[in-house]
Order: structure tokens, then C-alpha cells, then sequence
């Protein structure tokens, strides 16, 4: 006799790509015109439909997001030996390009309101590496889960210190603060086309600005800084950073429906808070004032003395459900890779970023996720703390 295995649910995956079928146009046009190198119109209309969107003067298409904050750093005249601020609540590509240029990396705290940079934080680190001497380059601010940072007083303080702003937006395209478009507030903003993104390129990034001379330069460098000569001639180092034209073409199919996405990914955070925020000891990543988030991701916190289950359970729990969640971003300062940085905490030794580190955890967040799915995660959830 044999015995029945249980059915296994299919995987609902994190934030996975959502494809419109308005990509094949593009990409289809991108083929009939012979157009599949890494130039060409696609390319050229991709970045005049970011620049318009997000309201720069100026967008240039590059391979990824890490390859437009290297070249943003290298913009800000960063070189060996130079400090550079960061957030310490990210992903790793926000800081890697710092150790590229050779570049010593500060990192500081998150504040409770918005999960990203605390003003008063960025200005006693200023303050502090100033009077030693080591006025940073540059600082990057990055814009957590769909969610600008309070990016006023961040840039009032950076004008101050002649600290040049750069936007870490990759989770943030689509969000505005204070009526503006997220990664607009510095003198370069960052985005994100990877696969798991709002909208995708499959991989690729795009750096904007309001100075076009410095957009000119670092297209220059990313098409391997090619002197203007009939032959081959490199007078300066440059990079393979360009985007595609065919991934061109996926972003523009993309682009049109950003709206779309946004609201969608709006109403997902929603219906968690809705069914969820009645169970005491759960909070949700708070909509700073005079924001729109994208929701990017939905974040929660949980606190295990009241709910009676740690963030690290419920992620095993949803795991075991075939459900896939993570931890909030591990901040750069524990980071083995940054064990020697600087770090500016919240509030003495208080330290935001860890405490949202070890309580908090991200829910499947896909614009294509299905109201069946949701629901699924939502009973999971309730289920894993019932048990409890």
C-alpha cells in the first residue's frame, strides 16, 4: 500500500518580475531594427522617459545600479584615501563602490520614523570628521524599501559641509518626498532595474542628475572612455557600464506601467495592515509624513516578548509554507567586510539598525501577487502565531 505525500503549495516568491506583455513591442522593434548592441535609440529613449518621470534635467543607462554609484562617486572627485558617508541600513552594493575608489566608508544609523538616514546623525558624524580633518567627498543616502529618506535636512546639512549628495534610490523609483521624485534631492540619484525591482531591465541601473556636463563625463567613462579619435585611443580609465539596447527596450515597456505597479504594491502593504496590525506586537515600516512610499516591499516588526514568536521563527514558519520572506538588511557596520568603519548610532549607543535588523522581516511584495497568495501568507502568519 502505498502512502500518499502531502501536496506541496506552489513557492510565492518575494518580489519577483512582472512582465505586461507591452516589453515585446518595444524589444521586438529593438530587433527589426537591427538595433541589439549596447547603444541605440531604445537606450536613448529610455533615458529621456526617466529623466522626464522623475523631473531631471538629464539620465544616462548603465548596466546596474552599482555601476551608476561608482560613477557617481567618481563624479564627486573621490579617490584613495578620501572618507565617504553611507546609510548603514542596505544592501552591500550601496558600499562596495566606496572600496572601489579606494574610499574609506562612515557609516551611520537609521531613525525610527523612516527607517533610513537620521539627520541629526549624518550632521555629528559631519561635525565630527570635520574637526579631525576628514571632511567626507560624499555622502549616500539610501531610500530603504520603496521610502525617501528625510531628505530636507539631509541636504541642508551635506550644502553645509560642501558634501556632495548622492541618492541611493534603487528601491525607491516611483516614491516622491515633499512632492519630489525620490533620487532628485542630491546632485546625483541612483535606481535599480534588477530583476526583483518595481520595474526591471532584468538587470541594469540608471544614473540621473540636473548637471548634464557631469552625466556627459561619466557616459564618457562608461563606454570605456574612448578618446575622440579615428582610432582607438584611451587617454583615461574607463568602464563597460553600459545598458543594452534590448534591456533598454524592457524598461521602457516597464516604465509605462510604473503607476500601475506602485499602486498595486500600495495596496498589498495595505491589506497585510489591515488583517495583521490587530495583533499586538507587530508594526508595520511607517509612511513618513509628506511622503509616498511605493511600498517596494512590505516591512514589519515583531516583537517577540508580546507576540510570543521571534522574526527568525515566523521567517522558518512561512519557509515551511513554501513562502518566501527575509530578514530586514543586515547594516553594513556588522558586516565582517566593515569591521573596522565608523559608525554613528541613533542616539548614544542606541543603535536603530539593529533592532530593525534582528525584529523585523519582509513579505512577499510582488505587484503580481494575487489576492489568493496573500491571503495565504496572511493565514501562515496568523496560523504560526496561534500556535505560539
Amino acid at each position: 500500500m502505498s502512502i500518499r505525500q502531502p501536496s506541496i503549495q506552489p513557492r510565492i516568491l518575494l518580489s519577483p518580475p512582472h512582465i505586461s506583455g507591452r516589453e515585446h513591442a518595444y524589444v521586438t522593434d529593438a530587433f527589426e531594427s537591427g538595433w541589439i548592441a549596447p547603444i541605440g535609440p531604445q537606450v536613448d529613449a529610455f533615458e529621456r522617459e526617466m529623466a522626464t518621470y522623475t523631473g531631471s534635467k538629464g539620465a544616462l543607462a548603465l548596466s546596474s545600479g552599482t555601476a551608476a554609484i561608482h560613477l557617481a562617486l567618481r563624479l564627486a572627485g573621490v579617490s584613495q584615501g578620501d572618507y565617504v558617508i553611507c546609510s548603514t541600513l542596505t544592501f552591500v552594493a550601496s558600499a562596495n563602490p566606496i572600496l572601489y575608489m579606494g574610499a574609506t566608508p562612515v557609516f551611520v544609523d537609521s531613525e525610527p520614523e523612516t527607517w533610513n538616514m537620521c539627520p541629526l546623525s549624518f550632521q555629528r558624524a559631519c561635525r565630527d570628521l570635520a574637526e579631525k580633518g576628514l571632511l567626507p567627498k560624499a555622502a549616500i543616502v539610501v531610500n530603504l524599501y520603496g521610502q525617501s529618506a528625510d531628505m530636507e535636512p539631509i541636504a541642508d546639512i551635506a550644502n553645509r559641509y560642501g558634501i556632495t549628495l548622492i541618492e541611493d534610490a534603487a528601491e525607491s523609483l516611483g516614491a516622491f518626498y515633499h512632492g519630489k521624485a525620490s533620487g532628485t534631492w542630491g546632485r546625483f540619484g541612483i535606481y535599480s532595474f534588477n530583476g526583483n525591482k518595481i520595474i526591471t531591465t532584468s538587470g541594469g541601473g540608471m544614473l540621473v542628475s540636473d548637471d548634464i556636463d557631469a552625466l556627459e563625463q561619466a557616459r564618457f567613462w562608461s563606454t570605456q572612455a574612448r578618446d575622440n579619435a579615428p582610432h582607438y585611443q584611451h587617454s583615461e580609465m574607463g568602464y563597460n557600464y553600459r545598458l543594452s539596447n534590448l534591456l533598454a527596450a524592457v524598461g521602457r515597456g516597464q516604465l509605462e506601467l510604473l503607476e500601475e505597479r506602485v499602486e498595486r504594491r500600495r495596496q498589498i502593504s495595505q491589506t497585510y495592515s489591515d488583517r495583521l496590525e490587530s495583533i499586538s506586537g507587530l508594526h508595520f515600516m511607517p509612511e513618513a509624513p509628506n511622503c509616498r512610499s511605493t511600498r517596494w516591499l512590505s516591512a514589519l516588526t515583531i516583537d517577540e516578548e508580546i507576540v510570543g514568536v521571534s522574526a527568525n521563527q515566523l521567517l522558518a514558519c512561512l519557509e515551511h509554507n513554501n513562502i518566501e520572506a527575509r530578514p530586514v538588511w543586515k547594516p553594513l557596520h556588522l558586516q565582517p567586510l566593515f569591521a573596522n568603519s565608523s559608525y554613528y548610532p541613533y542616539l548614544g549607543e542606541y543603535s536603530v539598525s539593529d533592532k530593525l535588523f534582528t525584529t523585523g522581516i519582509c513579505l512577499p511584495s510582488g505587484s503580481s501577487l494575487s489576492k489568493e497568495d496573500q491571503v495565504r501568507v496572511i493565514e501562515t502568519i496568523e496560523t504560526c502565531i496561534q500556535k505560539s
